[in-house]
């Protein structure tokens, strides 16, 4: 992936890589497992999360729909993860002023992709892994390897927001 630096508020990109499905209480996990020194699921230093809870798994398939969730359900999580190297998130929808903070403070990246296109963005990913959190079903972490993921640049490194460009 480009360097996030160099990333434009607006700009479109193809993302091949792993990613990691995290939601509300996923995040409510690893915030209290940091803060309590025990080992995280994944690295987060330059890791990315994604707001997603998938569907489950049609047989013969790698993964059920996997869509974007709203990603303010995840805000008062958000700059504490910015702080201990969370790269980017995706999602979809606005950020609070204190994420948006966090972004631009750490120079890190929000991207969107496709809501309501959840059985399409299923076709990008090329492996699915369970790896923490099994008890909370579609919450649980999942580590994605995707290929030419569709992604659009929400917030950049610099805090330029797509949202304040109307």
């Amino acid at each position: 992936m480009k360097k996030l630096n160099s990333l434009k508020a607006g700009q479109q990109i193809l993302f091949s890589g792993i990613i990691y499905t995290a939601r509300d209480q996923a995040h409510k996990r690893i915030v209290a497992a940091i803060k309590m020194g025990k080992r995280l699921p994944f690295a987060l230093r330059g890791a990315i999360i994604y707001y997603c809870g998938p569907t489950r798994t049609p047989q013969g398939k790698i993964i059920g729909s996997c869509g974007p969730t709203t990603s303010a359900r995840m805000d008062e999580f958000t700059p504490f993860l910015l702080a201990q190297g969370l790269s980017a998130m995706i999602g979809k929808g606005n950020r609070s002023k204190e994420v948006k903070d966090a972004i631009k403070k750490y120079k890190r990246v929000y991207f969107l992709t496709y809501a309501g296109c959840g059985a399409l963005l299923s076709k990008y990913v090329l492996q699915a892994k369970t790896i923490a959190y099994r008890d909370l079903g579609p919450e649980a972490i999942v580590k994605l390897k995707v290929k030419d993921f569709p992604l659009i640049v929400a917030i950049d490194a610099k805090g330029r927001n797509i949202y304040d460009a109307h």
